[in-house]
């Protein structure tokens, strides 16, 4: 099935046109670039292409309309997120939602061991006795929990927040890590403390899964950060007593299997 949607997608862009699968989700294919798509000129800078394949299950007509409504929504709440001071994700660059396809920078870069630099692979990067405390990880983590925060602070979610979709770039001025939050095809606006407790909740498990180790001062120090972020602390109590509930809801559910 994913050779017949990459043939779709060099059928949309053009045979010559340069792009490279990178990753496959239920929902989307990710492609990388370094073709601006309406200057043919530019080549210095790397973009990334998010396209929705049809599913095929679905009515047409449906499917077009869902595609077209998700994509929408997604470009909608990249350029709020833009324009949002202190939050750092990838820029909006082209979208056609009719087909699928949102274009946008690319935000990451190569770790020391060849792996892309998601939260994920750099925790792995780090994943022994050695290396799991260093002050790099605990700094990175904080501005992890500071731009979630940012986040929820104007009353965006994001809606699948797991490791893999925060990447990590180095400031090209001082070369140290800087956080970005990636992938919004589940997020919006939500003023809900229910929602952000939910997306609290859904990170947390993921360090907890992945870096079981080490995972309680992972956690730590995401939520040290998360909490910095806050001014107005009557809000974050509210958030934090909200995801203390969905923990233990969590936990209930784990425990009846």
């Amino acid at each position: 099935m994913s050779t017949e949607i990459i043939s779709r997608v060099k059928e949309y862009l053009g045979e010559d046109f340069p792009v490279r699968l990178i990753s496959q989700g239920a929902e989307a294919l990710v492609f990388e670039t370094n073709q601006h798509p309406f200057n043919p000129e530019v080549k210095t800078e790397e973009f990334i292409i998010k396209y929705r394949p049809f599913k095929n299950y679905r009515h047409p007509q449906i499917d077009k309309t869902l595609t077209k409504k998700r994509t929408v929504a997604e470009c909608r709440c990249l350029v709020k997120l833009n324009n949002m001071k202190g939050i750092n994700v990838p820029h909006l660059v082209a979208s056609d939602p009719y087909n699928g396809y949102i274009w946008q920078t690319k935000i990451g870069e190569q770790l020391p061991n060849g792996t892309f630099s998601s939260l994920k692979n750099f925790l792995w990067l780090h994943n022994n006795d050695k290396d799991a405390y260093l002050s790099t990880v605990e700094e990175v983590l904080i501005k992890v929990g500071k731009q979630i925060g940012i986040l929820h602070n104007n009353q965006y979610i994001h809606g699948d927040l797991t490791s893999s979709n925060i990447v990590l770039q180095r400031d090209a001025n001082t070369g140290i890590w800087d956080a970005y939050l990636i992938d919004f095809g589940l997020s919006g606006y939500s003023t809900m403390v229910e929602d952000k407790g939910v997306d609290l909740y859904v990170l947390e498990r993921a360090i907890m899964s992945t870096h079981s180790l080490y995972a309680d001062k992972y956690n730590e120090w995401i939520m040290q950060g998360y909490k910095e972020s806050f001014d107005n602390q009557d809000n974050l109590k509210q958030v934090l007593k909200r995801f203390e509930e969905v923990r233990q809801r969590g936990r209930k559910r784990s425990m009846l299997g």
